[in-house]
C-alpha cells in the first residue's frame, strides 16, 4: 500500500543518507557502540532494497567520514571489519538487482582488505544500470572541494584551464564523481539537523529530511515517509512559486 502513495513521476533521482544514531541506539540498550554499528547493517540492507524497489536511480550512503578516523582505534577497526563483511555478503544481491557500486572519498586511507573488496565490488558491478549505490568512505565535503581545487590547479599549470573562463560547471568536473547528479533528497537519521561535512558542494538545493529514528531502527517504511515528505515540497531553485507553477519542469 505504501508504494501506491508515492507519485512515480516525482521519485527523487538521487537520495543521500547520513546514517546517524548507531552509538546512541546501542548505549540506550546497554550495548557497546560496536553492536549499534552491527545492527545498522540491516538498515543498510533494507534501504538499498527499498531504493531499488521504488526506482531511485542513485543512493549515496555516508558510511565513514574523514573525521571518523579520530574515533577510538578499536571502534575504527571494527567498523572496517563490518564494511568488509558487508561487501562480501551483499555483492551477490547487488549483482542480481543490477546495482552498480561506486565510492567517493580518499580510498587510499582505507585498510588493504576494505580497499580490495571495494575494488572488486566496483569492478564486478561496473556494467550494472538499474541503480547506483555510492559509498562515501574516508569522505569529507571540504576535503572533496580541496582535492578538486588541487586537481584544477595542476591543470592550470599545464595550461588546460583558463581561470577567466572558470565557472561552477567547470569546477564541478573536478569533484570525486562528477557525473553523479546532485542529491534531490538528503535524509538524516538520529534526530540531528546538521549536514556534517557531507556533499557540501552538491546539496546546495537539496531537500533535507530529518528524523528522530536511529539508524538501526530505520526501515523501508521510514524511507517511504522521507520520499512522501519530499514529494509534498515545492522545489524552486531560486525561482518564485508563481514561476515554478507556470513551468512545472522548473520545480521538478
Amino acid at each position: 500500500m505504501e508504494e501506491r502513495k508515492i507519485r512515480t513521476d516525482r521519485v527523487p533521482q538521487h537520495v543521500a543518507v547520513i546514517m546517524d544514531g548507531n552509538g546512541r541506539w546501542a548505549e540506550r540498550r546497554g550495548l557497546s557502540r560496536i553492536e549499534g554499528h552491527r545492527a545498522g547493517i540491516e538498515s543498510v540492507r533494507a534501504v538499498v532494497r527499498a531504493a531499488h524497489e521504488l526506482s531511485v536511480r542513485c543512493l549515496t550512503l555516508y558510511a565513514f567520514s574523514l573525521e571518523n578516523w579520530s574515533r577510538p582505534k578499536t571502534e575504527v577497526e571494527e567498523l572496517m571489519r563490518i564494511l568488509e563483511q558487508y561487501l562480501d555478503t551483499e555483492l551477490p544481491e547487488v549483482m542480481r538487482n543490477g546495482i552498480r557500486v561506486r565510492a567517493i572519498g580518499r580510498p587510499d586511507m582505507l585498510p588493504p582488505g576494505v580497499r580490495k573488496r571495494l575494488d572488486v565490488a566496483i569492478e564486478q558491478s561496473r556494467d550494472n544500470r538499474e541503480m547506483t549505490l555510492v559509498f562515501a568512505l574516508s569522505y569529507g565535503g571540504r576535503a572533496e572541494i580541496v582535492d578538486a581545487a588541487r586537481r584544477l590547479l595542476r591543470d592550470f599549470e599545464l595550461g588546460k584551464v583558463d581561470p577567466e573562463r572558470l565557472d561552477e560547471k567547470t569546477f564541478a568536473a573536478y569533484l570525486y564523481e562528477p557525473d553523479l547528479p546532485d542529491p534531490d533528497l538528503l535524509i538524516r537519521t538520529g534526530g540531528e539537523s546538521r549536514v556534517s561535512n557531507f556533499l557540501l558542494w552538491q546539496i546546495a538545493y537539496t531537500e533535507i529530511h530529518s528524523t528522530d529514528v536511529m539508524w538501526p531502527d530505520f526501515r523501508k517504511s521510514h524511507f517511504v515517509d522521507a520520499l512522501l515528505d519530499y514529494q509534498a515540497r515545492e522545489r524552486r531553485f531560486g525561482l518564485t512559486s508563481a514561476q515554478v507553477r507556470s513551468d512545472p519542469s522548473e520545480g521538478a
